[in-house]
């Protein structure tokens, strides 16, 4: 599973569904593009919720990053994102091979999102496999990109 986590004053995503044009947002918290890989597991998903919930990333009174979402009460945006395991290495055009199929990935999304609100983290969501709008107001900037298997990024 791989997931790129924004620290966020506010985000939101919006599409439009069978039931209409749809909006989820949340306010300070967490924006998580998340992907999910051919053999990810359950186990996958709820370690990566659990570090993703207690990253220390949001400033303490003295502006030192020693808080975690959990210590902040700040709220998660999940949005699923294939394209996380676009292969770019042969070539101009990605390859998704190492995704995992859309039935397993949209479990392996859904677990992480139910381990997050596990620990009790008020959680939105888009809507799998939908073409969404993804809109963010970074704080800091602060991203980061969490994986639990080998990343090659490297063209």
């Amino acid at each position: 599973m791989r997931l790129i986590v924004q620290r966020v004053a506010e985000a939101a995503v919006s599409w439009d569904s069978g039931a209409g044009p749809q909006r989820r947002q949340i306010g300070r918290g967490l924006a998580i593009l998340a992907g999910a890989g051919a053999g990810d597991t359950r186990a996958d998903a709820e370690r990566l919720a659990r570090k993703v919930a207690e990253l220390r990333i949001f400033a303490d009174n003295q502006g030192r990053s020693n808080l975690s979402l959990l210590d902040v009460g700040g709220a998660a945006l999940v949005v699923s994102q294939f394209t996380l395991y676009g292969d770019l290495s042969g070539g101009r055009r990605p390859s998704f091979i190492a995704a995992g199929d859309p039935e397993a990935a949209a479990r392996q999304i859904e677990d992480f999102v139910g381990a997050l609100r596990s620990m009790q983290v008020p959680v939105e969501t888009g809507e799998f496999g939908a073409q969404m709008r993804f809109e963010i107001a970074n704080d800091g900037p602060v991203t980061f990109a969490l994986s639990t298997d080998d990343w090659v990024t490297r063209v």
